[in-house]
């Protein structure tokens, strides 16, 4: 077969899964709340997620998610609870089961342990109405019948496409209802590439005795010494009541020193840079490199609160570079 061949397939895979998610996107009911609910209500039990193959591997990608913005959860594989694992499960626990057709034969076991047990609540994700799971469910959620995509309508495609699409609003959903932000993910994803974006200027920062604070009214003689010695190439200059109102960087240094000559006995007032551009410590690090890009400088002075003049710390651009934020 040609490349465009396989272009073509892969165009109509796309296309029939995408279709698919719009028919999902038209079905989404007043149920869908009461899913939202029932895991937001759920404080003195579990979330659990289940399923058989396909749909199992979907139920465990959910759980994840979920456990990742603030909903603890775990998965069972439904084949297990008939040896035992059903022990995992019990009362005041939501159950979420996940299947396309809701009558595999490891759901039966699962299924009438939850009906059992009135204080489970069990949540089928299911796409044939007249199943064991759509009708033995205290919320239901029907996904709409569709075409799977490939010869014979045979291979799970469209219909896993769904149940990853519909677990991807449950979790976003009670994200977003337990106001679950970039802060709270933070401690979730201390890691990787995720937790390099999340990091703020407060975790990146030179904080205390590394910020070099200068006077002022110290003439540049010291100040020259001073930026040698903190190996930044920047002074963060401070009046006599320890405010913030300058900045000196060993590139301005040089400018200036090429126009009038020796800086030594000049005062560092009369060479700083006033109203130094200052972030709040909480701002995220990729957002202060790209202040840094913007204005063409390599460093920021760190405030808290609204207190700009009142500096807490200090970012370089390698500072950030070093943590693989770009």
């Amino acid at each position: 077969m040609s490349s465009n061949k396989f272009k073509k397939i892969a165009q109509e895979v796309i296309l029939t899964e995408i279709k698919s998610l719009q028919k999902l996107r038209n079905s989404i009911s007043k149920n869908f709340y009461k899913v939202i609910e029932a895991i937001n209500n759920c404080k003195k039990g579990k979330i659990i997620l289940s399923g058989v193959g396909k749909s199992g591997i979907i139920a465990k990608k959910i759980s994840s998610t979920l456990s990742s913005v603030g909903t603890p959860s775990f998965f069972v594989d439904a084949s297990s609870c008939s040896h035992g694992d059903l022990g995992q499960i019990c009362s005041n626990d939501v159950l979420i089961l996940i299947s396309n057709s809701g009558e595999s034969s490891e759901l039966k076991n699962i299924i009438q342990y939850a009906n059992r047990n009135k204080n489970i609540i069990l949540i089928g994700i299911v796409s044939k109405k007249k199943s064991l799971l759509y009708k033995n469910s205290d919320i239901k959620i029907l996904l709409p019948e569709v075409k799977e995509a490939g010869p014979g309508n045979i291979v799970p495609t469209s219909s896993t496409i769904m149940q990853l699409a519909i677990g991807d609003a449950i979790a976003i959903s009670t994200m977003k209802q337990k106001k679950f932000g970039e802060k709270e993910f933070k401690r979730f994803h201390p890691s990787g590439s995720i937790g390099a974006k999340l990091k703020t200027v407060d975790d990146l920062m030179l904080k205390d005795k590394k910020i070099p604070f200068i006077n002022e009214n110290i003439k540049m003689r010291s100040a020259l010494k001073i930026i040698t010695k903190k190996k930044l190439g920047v002074l963060v200059v401070q009046n006599d009541f320890k405010k913030t109102n300058g900045i000196i960087t060993d590139g301005q240094i040089r400018r200036i020193s090429e126009k009038k000559g020796n800086l030594d006995n000049l005062k560092v007032k009369n060479v700083m840079t006033k109203n130094p551009m200052s972030v709040n410590k909480e701002v995220l690090a990729v957002k202060a490199l790209s202040l840094m890009n913007s204005n063409r400088i390599t460093s920021l002075c760190v405030h808290e609160g609204k207190s700009k003049n009142k500096t807490v710390g200090i970012i370089h651009i390698h500072n950030i570079l070093e943590n693989n934020i770009q």
